[in-house]
Parts: C-alpha cells; structure tokens; sequence
C-alpha cells in the first residue's frame, strides 16, 4: 500500500484545468501589483465600481460587517477550526493539512505583497494591495470545493465548476464588502481573489507529494524490517 491509495486532495481530474488557472492567476496578481506599485488612489475602473456600490444602506451595512468579520482574526479562525475539524471527521487528513497550510499560505502571500507593492488607502500606513479577506475567504472556499470534488468523486467538468463556483462566490462576497466599507479598492479584492487562486492549488500539489513521499518511505521501512 502506497501514498497514492489514500484520497488525494487535489483531484487528478482538476490539475490539468487547475494548473492553468493557477498560473493566469499569478499572472493577473503581478500585472495588478506593478501597476498599482506605491499608489494611494483608485484607477478609473475602482472609480466606477465604488460608484456603484456607493450609499449601502444599513440593512446591507450590516450584512457586510458580518461578511467582513469572517476574515478577522477571531472569525477566520472559527471557520479554520470548523472546516478542519469537518475534514477530519470526514477521514480526509491531508485536506485538513491544506486547509491549515493552504490558507496560511495564502495569507502570508497576500501579506508579503502589500509590503512589496505598498499600495496604501485612507492613509499611507494601510496597506491595500492585495485584500486579504478575500484571499482568505476564497481559499477557505477552494479546499472545501476540493475536498467534495473529490469525495463525490465529480468528473473534470462537474469539478471544475463547482471549484470555479465556490471561489467565485466566496471570493465576490468578501469583495463586496470590502468595498461597500470602503475597506479596499476593487483591484485590491480582484488581487486577492486571485492570490488564492494562485496558492491553493500549487499548496494543494505540494500536499499531495509530500504525502506520497511520506506513506511511501513508511512503507519501504515496513518491508526492511527483519521477520
């Protein structure tokens, strides 16, 4: 028995859509970084957006301050907490990992890039670019779309679209209220948004290899030992 009997959390029907993905993704984060590099104002299309969202009133404002509470400290780690503790009752230990892993990874990406980028919104020592909430919120998402993709066992196109569903509404969610909030500028959530989709899968990957690596020298040592 070997690593690669055990559920891998990045479905083998997803990483040939996935890698792509991933890779636009990293793209679209640096062409956004390098032209909002040092900047303190919103571009023509945050202008439009904000204009948009402008005037939520306080039914929606609430809504939004509750959506923004789950990427605080304190909320976001309630939702690790619940999701991991969902994987591991579930048997999938290795989602468990990538939700930790993942996620972190995610986070401290968004992080190292507002200090690279520095770009800043209602005063030069708030970092905007890119939004962490909705990186984290949409990375949350994408493990959580993996792991049922991989246990119902969907195929690439079933798959796909619910993994491209699940980012698109945590990400938009989060999005909205970071914006209605005034919180970020919409290049600074659509930076965000696709940090995680960045990460998560390359996270995923790494996961999984490791993994295989680990079961697999396990059981190269059990067939070593003397009878």
């Amino acid at each position: 028995m070997t690593g690669r009997s055990a559920p891998a959390v990045l479905p083998p029907s997803l990483r040939v859509w996935l890698g792509p993905i991933a890779a636009l993704a990293a793209l679209v984060v640096v062409v956004l970084g390098v032209r909002y590099a040092g900047d303190s104002r919103p571009g023509t299309v945050d202008t439009r957006i904000w204009a948009a969202v402008d005037g939520t009133g306080s039914p929606w404002r609430h809504v939004a301050l509750a959506t923004d509470f789950l990427g605080e400290p304190v909320g976001a780690a309630a939702l690790v907490v619940a999701t991991v503790t969902g994987c591991l009752l579930l048997r999938r230990p290795r989602a468990a990992v990538l939700v930790v892993v993942g996620v972190s990874m995610t986070v401290g990406t968004a992080t190292l890039l507002k200090s690279l980028v520095g770009r800043t919104i209602h005063g030069a020592d708030n970092l905007s670019y890119p939004s962490g909430h909705t990186a984290f919120l949409t990375a949350l998402a994408l493990v959580v779309a993996l792991l049922a993709t991989g246990r119902l066992g969907l195929g690439r196109t079933a798959g796909a679209s619910l993994v491209l569903a699940a980012a698109l509404i945590a990400g938009a969610a989060m999005g909205w209220a970071q914006v209605a909030l005034g919180a970020h500028y919409p290049t600074d959530v659509l930076g965000g948004w696709c940090t995680a989709l960045a990460v998560i899968p390359a996270t995923a990957w790494l996961v999984d290899r490791m993994a295989d690596r680990l079961v697999d020298r396990m059981a190269d040592a059990g067939r070593r030992e003397p009878r």
